[in-house]
């Protein structure tokens, strides 16, 4: 396990039922494939020694006694192998017969884990041949050459780096209340589950959201394993299911109805998973009273050089295409819900907010005008204000301009050059050095424009900032980083532009066109001067960095506390040019992402004090709530990790 990850399968095997021999050696085959490429914890279906539709064949003493026979035969055959290997087999246990998982390592029965729930209902039977884990009282016994005590006690496993997983069988996960979910609040990281569901109309769609809530309510990676081509088809067929989640998520899975051997190979990502917990205050107290036994596994000799071999979202705030329509439509919705409330808890009628041409602001007028539209006011409440200074650009000013004016709103405009002039006059700046004084006089004469305007006609100044720009600090202090509420202080700067595209699509073609000239326009915040050729000359990006590199660090820092080495591969990983999308070399990423943590640190203050906005996504900067941290807390061991990339 490296960075996290444990390397992990769900294998589905031919099989022949009641031909121990034959399907010992498909096992075998795919053991052998696994271990040579790293993986860690490979899972085969319900018994899948003997076949699961054996039926009265499980009364035979001869298919048990092969049985054990092949399990003794695989621990021999994994005698020099790190792989832990999880395979379904009938086991005596006194005067019962057991449905068990048998865990194996280096030629060691680590442990036999019994079904619990048996399904005797519709075209099952297993009460027939198997006893309930419930029905058993802890015993020794002896197997494949092993002492080993089977009871009903839940039990979880350690791998020599430290995962740990539990395994339940099949039906255990359809029950009220899996085993899973116990095994999970003991410390389980990952459930693995040996299965043998047949296939029905509509099953499968049912099985993949019980698996998914499962992995997410228990916040945990969940590996299933189904039987598949070669059990009996007499009354029922299984098509091979092999599936692997991650909090709910789905990471990999196979294809069903395959004739063919097949092994799903992913990994999971242990530390993100128990980041979740530990941020989770409802998952660490349902934990408390939750014991087992834990048996470790081998010390590993292999050194597999890592390969992340996952696929890594280099987005991760924007929806995915097919939930595109209804995520922009939630986020506007919670944008306006919450701006709403604070217009009829205040009773102002009016909102005061700068229309710079440009994304944030952009974005900020929409929520303005759908809030004041769902509350039947006039839009005229509404007042935009245009502050043209010595970087607006033409291109940027007519776009501002044109959109107020095509959402029928109070239209202002303050040239803000003479006061600044004055300004720099009253305090001795010169007006050819364009320095950060410079730069922020602009911004703080815009924010007392814009504080004043609403006094005057009882509104509020509505902040235009995203989330994007709070983490790197990239505000004026008491300029655009004050508002008397930011609308947009939870939405990165990614997704903006999606949210923008959203709302064109839904104007009118005056306003649609507008506002797609201005997802074209470069981020800029346009405090220097344009070009020889009237364009903008100070991007955004150009100083600070890419902001879909910068939302890549927020999200992964942030959200799972990831250190920097981790995130460094982790980007390398998203950022690699695959899929036609955007590529950075190694070199790019780590400069970046050095001041992503240097700017993200040096700027708390500006966070301490942020004005009251919406939380939107499962990351906000707000101080009275998500982010909570020292103002003067020290950077010196990201950046000394990030040093040593």
């Amino acid at each position: 396990m490296e960075h996290g990850f444990l390397t992990v399968s769900a294998a589905v095997p031919l099989t022949k039922v009641a031909d121990c021999e034959y399907n010992l050696q498909q096992i075998e085959n795919i053991i052998a494939q696994a271990e040579g490429k790293g993986v860690e914890v490979i899972v085969f279906p319900e018994l899948c020694i003997t076949g699961y539709t054996c039926q009265d064949l499980f009364h035979q003493t001869l298919l048990l006694e092969q049985a054990e026979t092949a399990i003794l035969m695989l621990l021999d055959f994994t005698r020099n192998l790190d792989i832990i290997t999880i395979v379904g087999v009938p086991v005596i246990a006194g005067n019962l017969l057991l449905n068990c998982a048998a865990i194996i390592q280096k030629g060691d029965l680590l442990g036999l884990i019994p079904k619990t729930y048996l399904p005797n209902y519709s075209e099952f039977y297993e009460k027939r041949w198997f006893a309930s884990s419930r029905d058993l009282q802890p015993t020794e016994i002896r197997y494949a050459g092993n002492t080993v005590l089977v009871t009903p006690q839940p039990t979880l496993f350690r791998t020599c780096d430290g995962a740990l997983f539990g395994v339940e069988i099949c039906e255990d996960v359809w029950a009220p209340a899996p085993p899973s979910t116990q095994l999970a609040l003991a410390g389980a990281d990952i459930i693995f589950n040996l299965s043998a569901s047949d296939e029905l109309i509509g099953k499968h769609s049912y099985l993949k959201s019980l698996l998914a809530q499962q992995s997410a309510r228990t916040i945990s990676g969940y590996v299933y394993s189904g039987c598949g081509f070669g059990e009996s088809s007499q009354d029922a067929v299984y098509s091979g299911n092999a599936m692997i989640y991650e909090n709910g998520q789905l990471l990999a899975n196979g294809k069903r109805f395959n004739l063919e051997p097949q092994t799903v190979i992913t990994q999971i990502d242990i530390e993100k998973l128990r980041s979740e917990r530990r941020a989770n205050s409802t998952y660490a107290t349902a934990q408390r009273g939750h014991t087992v036994r834990i048996i470790n596994s081998h010390t590993t000799t292999a050194h597999h050089d890592f390969e992340l071999i996952r696929n890594v979202d280099p987005h991760p705030f924007i929806p995915k295409d097919a939930d595109m329509a209804d995520s922009c439509n939630e986020i506007l919705s919670i944008q306006i819900a919450g701006l709403a409330k604070r217009l009829v808890h205040t009773g102002c009628k009016n909102v005061v907010l700068g229309v710079s041409g440009g994304l944030d602001s952009t974005l900020a007028l929409i929520v303005c005008v759908k809030t004041f539209d769902k509350l039947g006011w006039e839009r005229k409440g509404v007042i935009g204000v245009t502050m043209p200074g010595f970087g607006t650009t033409g291109r940027t000013h007519t776009n501002a301009t044109s959109l107020m004016r095509s959402l029928g709103i109070t239209q202002r405009e303050v040239d803000i050059t003479n006061a600044v002039k004055q300004h720099f006059n009253d305090i001795g700046q010169d007006i050819d050095i364009h320095d950060v004084t410079y730069e922020n006089s602009q911004a703080r004469e815009r924010t007392q424009i814009l504080m004043d305007i609403a006094n005057k006609t009882n509104g509020l100044v509505i902040g235009t900032g995203d989330l994007s720009e709070l983490a790197l600090g990239w505000a004026t202090y008491n300029g655009d980083h004050m508002s008397m509420y930011g609308v947009n202080a939870g939405i990165p700067k990614t997704l903006i532009r999606y949210l923008v595209q959203y709302a064109a699509n839904n104007m009118d073609n005056t306003s649609r066109n507008i506002l797609l000239d201005i997802i074209d326009t470069p981020v800029s915040p346009e405090l220097i001067p344009a070009d020889k050729d009237g364009n903008i000359s100070q991007k955004t990006e150009d100083i600070v960095g890419p902001y879909e590199l910068h939302d890549f660090f927020l999200y992964n820092i942030l959200r799972f506390g990831f250190r920097p080495t981790k995130v460094f591969m982790l980007a390398c990983r998203a950022f690699n040019g695959s899929n036609g999308g955007s590529s950075y070399d190694e070199d790019t990423i780590k400069k970046w992402l050095t001041t992503f943590l240097r700017r993200f640190f040096a700027q708390q203050f500006k966070r301490s004090c942020l004005p009251d906005g919406p939380k939107v996504g499962s990351i906000s900067l707000s101080p009275r709530s998500d982010w909570r941290m020292p103002s003067d807390a020290s950077s010196t061991l990201w950046l000394k990790e990030c040093g040593q990339i």
